[in-house]
């Protein structure tokens, strides 16, 4: 794989690596999403809207320069999560350095003041890593986002070289703006596609998950990804998946973090409910799922946080041929490349695409893949 370049959100070459329930692989348009789906599916996409989350600024005690990444919050409530976050600390360096290159900061110590732009904030205390920390902002809360909103910048790795604005990171359905980094597999979503998935009886529901950061450049933190995260399921969409689960939809999760909560929410008493909730799973080998049946994901590279959740889908053989076609062919990884559409393996899929019927439904296969 390759790394994406460019910040362009859907590309009209962006390919699809299509994974079928038997582990059967085919190269599909990702443009062409709605021909995966069929009337009565659900999908279901997370509508946070992305923070500048990368916050410049300067260690107080030792006059050092720091760059703070806010990486979670407590919660989705509006007064209360938006003055207390944890964040990751760097050195002094922006993004044009690779992450995992980038100087540690200076000692950091609860009690600690940071000066960042218009913003002060003081750690609160360190969370088992000397690097990540929590911190609290002075403020009222619609301060604090204002002066992020003003002073913070995009959270960006050295795969891209030209600064990201706001909007490159922000998805056409973006709301609330609780993510630190994008929820990146609703970049596939336009206004033409969400009307096609009306016009075939296709449902869609989003939810609200702050998505986190992806990588913190340090092995043993990016070992403990991803964090804590908070969602919020509204109650018409717990309503929707019901509903099409009742009569056979399959649930297609739009990125991982939808899968997270879904799955987080659907394994707590009572099963999936409506309301607000902080996923603390982990999805991976092993793990049952109870409500995705397909999962529409970024292409990520093995040892990543969001591949190892693939495993939660699909067999150890199957992930290495899918990891094997998608070395093979080039496709663009990071959060502006290509896709994968991944059904959950089993030995008798419901209502899942077999090859030969894909094939004929696309009219036309760009690739077939070996079995």
């Amino acid at each position: 794989m390759k790394a994406a370049t460019v910040p362009i959100q859907r590309p009209g070459d962006a390919r699809l690596l299509v994974v079928d329930a038997a582990g059967r692989l085919v190269e599909h348009p990702r443009a062409r999403l709605t021909e995966l789906l069929v009337p009565g599916d659900l999908v279901v996409a997370n509508d946070a809207a992305t923070l500048p989350a990368s916050l410049a600024g300067r260690h107080v005690a030792s006059g050092a320069a720091i760059e703070l990444r806010l990486a979670g919050r407590a919660s989705l409530d509006a007064d209360h999560g938006a003055q207390r976050f944890s964040a990751v600390v760097f050195g002094a360096g922006d993004f044009r350095t690779r992450t995992e290159d980038r100087p540690a900061p200076p000692p950091i110590a609860p009690g600690d003041r940071l000066e960042l732009g218009p913003l002060r904030a003081e750690v609160l205390r360190t969370l088992g890593h000397p690097r990540l920390v929590e911190v609290r902002f002075a403020g009222e809360a619609d301060a604090v986002i204002a002066g992020i909103a003003r002073h913070g910048r995009p959270v960006q790795y050295a795969h891209l070289a030209t600064p990201l604005a706001l909007w490159d990171v922000w998805t056409r359905i973006a709301g609330p703006p609780v993510a630190f980094e994008p929820p990146s597999a609703g970049f596939v979503l336009d206004w033409q596609l969400l009307d096609a998935f009306r016009r075939r009886g296709i449902g869609f529901a989003t939810l609200t998950h702050a998505a986190g950061l992806s990588s913190t450049g340090d092995p043993a933190l990016d070992a403990r990804l991803p964090f804590d995260e908070p969602y919020r399921l509204p109650e018409s969409t717990a309503a929707a998946i019901a509903a099409a689960s009742t009569h056979a939809g399959r649930i297609v999760a739009l990125g991982t973090t939808v899968a997270r909560a879904l799955e987080h929410g659907a394994a707590q008493p009572g099963g999936l409910k409506s309301g607000i909730g902080t996923a603390t799973n982990r999805l991976g080998r092993g793990s049952g799922l109870r409500v995705v049946d397909v999962l529409v994901s970024g292409t990520h590279e093995p040892g990543s946080s969001h591949h190892e959740l693939l495993r939660a889908f699909v067999s150890e053989t199957t992930l290495a041929r899918i990891d094997a076609a998608l070395e093979r062919g080039g496709y663009r990884t990071h959060e502006f490349g290509d896709s994968v559409w991944v059904e959950r393996e089993r030995a008798q899929p419901r209502r899942n695409l077999n090859t030969a019927t894909l094939a004929s439904r696309l009219g036309q296969v760009r690739t077939a893949l070996p079995a």
